[in-house]
């Protein structure tokens, strides 16, 4: 059986009203350069210094340590900003599927391509934590690891954390398509497209995937699923 559950965060469990869209664009744009909507949600998901360094190479800029970080800084502040006016919420159901999977003894963990200055404070907002008494067993963010999706480290990371051994016992679910990469390249054996995030069931459904749902209110039926199965 599944003993754990690896899910994304914005747009997955957390609905920030596309403000990770937003901001990243801001941060791009801002350089001088263009960014084209496909490029754009290719990179969502990935690392946020990453996707900032390839959106600028993309548009003909030159992505230099310093600009990336610069526009690192610039995403943050437009992000905080953003969610000052529209604060985050759960994902509809996604804090019932989560509770749901861990009375059943699944352990659940999130993992994001923020850093933990931006995802830390965003979970604190939902009152979202691995403290005792908290809903989660295990926060992976994208600076814990030497690369982020579709790498499979923040999954590996993830079942370190929780003692889990066997990847064939691990579900992993997002709503962009380096979710799911990441989750086939760490050989988990549910991999999961949700329809919370920008991509329709048919854009999702163009690559590799055990299921496409729409949203994790649907997870705790699939948790059932045995690893060879």
């Amino acid at each position: 059986m599944i003993e754990l559950a690896v899910f994304d965060m914005a747009g997955t469990t957390i609905d920030e009203h596309g403000a990770v869209y937003d901001a990243l664009r801001h941060a791009v744009e801002s350089t001088g350069v263009r960014v084209h909507p496909v490029d754009l949600q290719t990179w969502m998901g990935t690392d946020k210094r990453e996707a900032i360094a390839a959106l600028v190479r993309i548009g003909g800029g030159t992505p230099d340590a310093e600009l990336v970080e610069r526009q690192y800084e610039a995403f943050r502040a437009y992000l905080r900003e953003i969610y000052a006016k529209q604060p985050p919420e759960p994902i509809a159901h996604a804090d019932k599927a989560l509770e749901e999977l861990r009375a059943r003894g699944i352990k659940v963990a999130l993992t994001t391509g923020f850093s933990a200055d931006v995802a830390l404070p965003l979970l604190d907002s939902l009152g979202w934590s691995t403290e005792e008494g908290g809903n989660l067993d295990a926060v992976v963010t994208s600076d814990e690891v030497p690369r982020g999706r579709p790498a499979p480290y923040m999954i590996q990371r993830a079942m370190e954390k929780t003692g889990v051994v066997d990847v064939r016992k691990v579900l992993v679910a997002g709503d962009t398509v380096v979710d799911m990469e990441a989750g086939f390249n760490a050989g988990a054996a549910v991999v999961v497209g949700v329809l919370t995030g920008q991509l329709t069931r048919e854009q999702l459904e163009l690559h590799p995937h055990s299921y496409v749902l729409d949203g994790v209110a649907d997870l705790p039926g699939i948790a059932e699923t045995r690893a060879d199965g």
